[in-house]
């Protein structure tokens, strides 16, 4: 979330359709993946939006996130046969994490929601910036019998995080009850006819609903949401307090935490690879990183006295450097600096090991630990 900018005449960054929504509230905009995305809003600030998060609800414009379709017989079939989780885990109806790995390096290209709508229909969430990329190398794998589509721009998504969030949605008459991690249809928001996507998902570790909405009724669907009923004190939320709440979680970040040079064994993140399916991107040299184990791997660190670690900064054990910040923060919840971080396994470091990472300067203790920081409440 480095390099801010509050330039909104920056005419090569994407633009959300609720961007006059977002200027309306007093958004502090930043570029991001190519976007020019709300940061922080006026008469809120990161600390209240977090906090609305944790013990209200916020809600996110999210619609920065790429979005793409593959379709045609044997669709998912396909996609399971690219991408690293196990689509065959799961049935129509159901979401999935999963990773786009470099078939070389094991390296990821980037990490994606899977949308399983039918055998030959499967939508996919990637993040803004690797959207192309990875479109490109799905159809570039596909065979004439399938067809990917970019549909970046052809939808808004609307993230409606925290423990207020199913309330909410079902004041405005949108689908609810459904597992963690799977979506429903509706056909009206409030009254007004708007045809979306209600997901179980989420980027906070707070019970909530991700809106995958038609872009032409994003401006409607956002309304409705603002002027449910006063109770419910809904608050917009930026990319700032995002991030603090994906941090205090553990979620990784694309470019920070996972990258074509750190590979999902390096960043626990096996649970999303489907080690016995007989075909994937990367699984020859991720399984071979797995069985050789990684030279690498990506643990928690809880500062011990008042520090806020920050990306790149360095790790050191004694006089040894051991490795380096991916992601930082001040934590809301916790009221103390958290950090992810890769460390290199072969200095042997326990949880509850102390470690030292070096603040411009000065060095500052820190707990090594296994995230999540916060107990999530996803479900």
């Amino acid at each position: 979330m480095t390099d801010v900018t509050t330039d909104a005449a920056d005419t090569r960054l994407r633009r959300s359709p609720l961007h006059e929504r977002h200027t309306a509230a007093g958004a502090k905009f930043a570029p991001f993946g190519g976007w020019e995305m709300p940061l922080e809003y006026a008469g809120g600030g990161v600390l209240r939006e977090h906090t609305a998060v944790r013990t209200g609800v916020g809600v996110f414009d999210v619609s920065h996130l790429g979005k793409a379709r593959v379709t045609g017989a044997g669709a998912a079939e396909f996609v399971n046969a690219c991408l690293s989780n196990d689509l065959g885990r799961i049935g129509p109806g159901r979401a999935q994490y999963t990773l786009c790995c470099d078939d070389a390096t094991g390296g990821v290209v980037d990490d994606i929601i899977a949308y399983l709508h039918a055998d030959d229909h499967v939508f996919l969430i990637p993040n803004a910036a690797n959207t192309a990329e990875v479109v490109r190398r799905l159809r570039a794998a596909a065979p004439t019998s399938i067809t990917v589509t970019d549909e970046h721009e052809a939808y808004a998504v609307l993230a409606v995080q925290g423990p207020r969030s199913a309330e909410l949605l079902d004041s405005l008459g949108l689908p609810t009850g459904h597992d963690y991690m799977s979506f429903s249809a509706a056909t009206s928001v409030a009254g007004v006819p708007v045809e979306l996507t209600v997901c179980r998902t989420g980027y906070t570790g707070e019970l909530g609903y991700e809106l995958v909405v038609p872009a032409e009724h994003a401006t409607a669907v956002w309304d409705a949401l603002f002027a449910a009923d006063e109770s419910y004190d809904v608050r917009p939320c930026g990319l700032a307090a995002r991030d603090t709440l994906r941090t205090e979680m553990g979620y990784p970040l694309h470019g920070q935490d996972l990258s074509l040079d750190i590979t999902p064994v390096q960043a626990r993140s096996g649970w999303a690879v489907g080690w016995d399916k007989p075909a994937f991107w990367g699984r020859d040299a991720l399984r071979a990183e797995k069985a050789a184990g990684p030279r690498r791997t990506l643990r928690g660190l809880v500062a011990v006295d008042r520090a806020i670690p920050r990306p790149g900064m360095t790790v050191h054990f004694g006089e040894t450097t051991v490795g380096t910040v991916t992601s930082g923060t001040f934590s809301p919840t916790l009221k103390q600096g958290i950090a992810l971080a890769l460390l290199d396994t072969a200095a042997n470091l326990a949880d509850g090991d102390v470690v030292e990472v070096d603040i411009r300067g000065r060095r500052a203790q820190m707990r090594v630990t296994r995230p999540p920081f916060v107990q999530p409440s996803v479900k």
